[in-house]
């Protein structure tokens, strides 16, 4: 079966760079994309109907090789770091034209144009270029979607072009290996060229919004999940990939507002994207049910592999990586908010997935403690978020998101700090991790142990509860809890070895004191006071 190519026109076209293709196959619908994936054998369907492929050679991010032109614009704004590496105007430029020129010789090319923020009053127009349909799929997926009218006089703000088969010469091009992704905030465009995971693409549009919404709109602009209850109060979840922000916002009782990116405004918060992308390792149809039935037709579902003999994906197989993942269109939740944009904040949880073992799995926080757990980011790299991560590792990333944060973590902490205190929010430290002894020892928290205190939470059971605060870490720990036995409240209840955990508990007090050092200048004594004791 042959399928049609829809040719842009010509000034679309010219503005692309890619006048020498022969086949540009533009604003393609899922079942095409799906199809051409099939066509050129990229790519299996599931017994549900979703589309499996393999990413390659990268199945996680690779923060190592992700730069940012430096120019007149950014040289002062950006904080440079080891997550925002510099590159020069001319690398960018050398960059761009081996891209272009890798995609000109290539039988197709899909492009789509797409948008991010749900509030139109921030609208970012995106035109993504991809050597890939399943990459282009993704970002169906993962974007806000335009209607017909709205494509008529689709002015484009940002471009993301995206070669993975295309490996850059290092000399050449002033990277550190044959991959990188590259923002060009001058040029509004990222390059990406030697990967095809596809979360370079949507962390890449996340990167330049944590710039151009903070610094020219004064919004905050936030790594976290969100949903709303029925009476419209709003709770927003922080964390890192894998500590639990898809999972605990798709609750069947609250409207989803988005998984992973939004904002808060003055008046509201609403999501950047348009769908989910939800790690599948151990999905089950129990545990996560919203997820496991958005693996169906239009669905994307990454390196993961099949029963042997079927198509019925093993969810429990990480062979090819932990990061198995699947991405789908908001709408998929049965109980998505839509548009999705929820009112302001009444709760806001600190999602960590700590693999020593020793917070308490929910904890309610002062104002200054808050700033300190969200300047500090403690939590544990998950494996296979990551390339090079193949178990749990300790980690402090400021904000809950210091990868893909380019100004200083300081503009975002004093912005979030600002609205909490104007908002009278409600702030809650959630452990996601491990209990009855660190990883390897002891067990992952229940999800439904911590589905019972988040509800709790939010329905007000919490309020009118005895507190004790935790000698190390000072927080405030509920004696009980709704749905939760009260020893699993109590940490060091948990450990057969006590004498273990008062040492587990101080060397991880060490590393958060260690690791503020380089934050405490200028802060406030009520922030610098909510120091754990060491």
């Amino acid at each position: 079966m042959s399928y049609p190519t829809i040719l842009l026109p010509r000034d679309l076209l010219v503005q692309t760079g890619l006048r020498n293709s022969s086949s540009i196959r533009y604003q393609l619908s899922p079942d095409e994309l799906v199809q051409d994936s099939l066509r050129i054998g990229e790519g299996v369907l599931s017994d549900t109907g979703a589309l499996v492929i393999r990413t390659g050679e990268f199945t996680g991010r690779s923060p190592k090789d992700k730069f940012i032109v430096k120019d007149e614009l950014t040289a002062d704004t950006v904080h440079w770091n080891e997550f925002n590496q510099p590159i020069s105007e001319e690398h960018y430029s050398i960059i761009h034209r081996e891209i272009q020129k890798y995609l000109e010789k290539l039988p197709e090319v899909w492009i789509r144009d797409c948008y991010a923020c749900a509030d139109p009053r921030y609208r970012i127009n995106i035109r993504v270029i991809n050597e890939k349909p399943w990459n282009n799929l993704f970002a169906y997926n993962m974007f806000l979607r335009p209607t017909e009218e709205e494509l008529d006089n689709f002015k484009t703000d940002w471009t993301v072009i995206s070669a993975p088969g295309l490996r850059l010469d290092p000399a050449v091009c002033g990277t550190r290996q044959h991959n990188a992704s590259v923002v060009s905030f001058k040029h509004r465009t990222i390059l990406i060229a030697g990967s095809g995971y596809t979360g370079e693409t949507k962390k890449g549009i996340f990167t330049i919004l944590n710039y151009i919404l903070p610094l020219e709109k004064k919004i905050l602009s936030m790594h976290c999940s969100a949903n709303m209850g029925e009476d419209g109060d709003t709770a927003v979840f922080f964390g890192l990939s894998g500590t639990g922000k898809t999972t605990l916002s798709a609750d069947p009782n609250r409207k989803l507002i988005g998984d992973d990116e939004h904002a808060w405004t003055d008046d509201n918060v609403f999501n950047f994207e348009g769908g989910c992308y939800a790690k599948t390792i151990n999905l089950t149809e129990e545990k996560e049910p919203e997820i496991f039935h958005a693996i169906r037709p239009g669905a994307l579902v990454e390196n993961t592999v099949f029963i042997p003999g079927t198509n019925t994906i093993d969810f429990e197989d990480g062979s090819i990586t932990e990061n198995t993942r699947v991405s789908y269109p908001l709408h998929y939740i049965s109980n998505a908010q839509e548009p999705s944009i929820g009112n302001l904040p009444k709760n806001i949880f600190f999602l960590t997935c700590d693999a020593f073992g020793v917070l308490p799995p929910i904890s309610r926080l002062t104002p200054g403690q808050a700033m300190y757990q969200f300047i500090s980011g403690y939590t544990a790299k998950v494996a296979g978020t990551e390339a090079g991560v193949t178990e749990p590792k300790p980690t402090f990333s400021a904000c809950f998101g210091a990868p893909f944060l380019p100004l200083h973590p300081g503009a975002y902490a004093d912005m979030l700090g600002k609205k909490m205190q104007d908002n009278k929010v409600n702030v809650w430290l959630i452990n996601t991790g491990w209990t009855g002894g660190p990883y390897g020892t002891g067990n992952r928290m229940k999800l439904s142990y911590t589905r019972a205190m988040i509800t709790a939470a939010l329905e007000g059971k919490l309020n009118d509860v005895a507190y004790h605060t935790d000698p190390v870490f000072g927080m405030s720990v509920p004696a009980s809890c709704p749905g939760v036995p009260d020893n699993i409240l109590q940490p060091r209840e948990t450990w057969a070895d006590k004498k273990a955990y008062d040492e587990k508990a101080t060397y991880l007090a060490g590393l958060f004191n260690k690791n503020f050092e380089k934050y405490k200048d200028g802060l406030s004594e009520e922030i610098l006071a909510a120091a754990p004791r060491s």
